[in-house]
């Protein structure tokens, strides 16, 4: 079976994927700062009988990266890393001006060198497989000039570069930025707590991450919306 990393799995797009990565049959190792919504999320993937861990813990912290590879090695390797997990560097987001330097390292840490440590840790076991395929899940910050979210657009930019690079450095591997536009999430929630307008549901957005992996296109930067639409 196919074994996937995903961070930040406990809600959101991260358990919405891995439900859907386990009902195809994959086995998963999850991560999560809180450990009873992990542990909670863990047991309904399970309900598609295959093999799930979860490890609650902090991406920034290397011995948790660590844990996290050794649990996918026990599984049999590592098809799939989906970095995942996120950090805003202000809740409620703020205007530049007032953006705490103490949340902008936060955002740096966790969505930029959180994830290439994950990479690092984890692409002996990425080159050894036949699909090795690294995700890193971007933002339209990371593209557009947005008020308020200058540090985090700024933290998924350079991620979206890194796996450009990523991807250059390692042909054999997909690697690929995916914007999954706008989703009615915890992050969204305390990124923008006025706005209340509805938003899509992540579910919704998986789709787009299945057609990825299913059709494999080259890698690149993808937007679930348009890849939604062409479906």
């Amino acid at each position: 079976m196919p074994v996937a990393i995903i961070t930040g799995a406990s809600k959101g797009l991260g358990r919405a994927l891995a439900d859907a990565l386990a009902a195809r049959g994959w086995d998963l190792v999850l991560d999560s700062r809180g450990a009873q919504a992990l542990t909670e999320a863990a047991q309904a993937v399970s309900r598609h009988g295959t093999r799930v861990t979860a490890l609650p813990g902090d991406v920034t912290d290397a011995g948790h990266r660590s844990e996290l590879v050794a649990a996918a090695w026990k599984f049999g390797g590592v098809d799939l890393l989906v970095n995942n997990a996120s950090a805003l560097g202000a809740e409620p987001l703020v205007r530049l001006e007032r953006l705490p330097l103490e949340g902008l390292r936060r955002a740096l840490e966790v969505n930029v060198v959180a994830a290439l440590g994950l990479v690092q840790e984890a692409l002996p076991l990425l080159r050894a497989s036949e699909t090795g395929t690294v995700i890193a899940v971007s933002s339209d910050a990371a593209a557009e000039a947005y008020e308020t979210w200058g540090g985090y657009g700024a933290s998924k930019a350079a991620l979206d570069h890194l796996a450009a690079v990523l991807s250059e450095e390692e042909p054999g591997l997909r690697v690929w930025a995916v914007d999954p536009g706008d989703m009615a999430t915890d992050l969204y929630a305390a990124a923008v707590p006025e706005d209340r307008d509805p938003r899509p549901e992540p579910a919704g957005v998986v789709p787009a991450f299945l057609r990825l992996l299913d059709e494999r296109p080259v890698s690149g930067r993808y937007g679930a919306p348009a890849l939604l639409e062409e479906r």
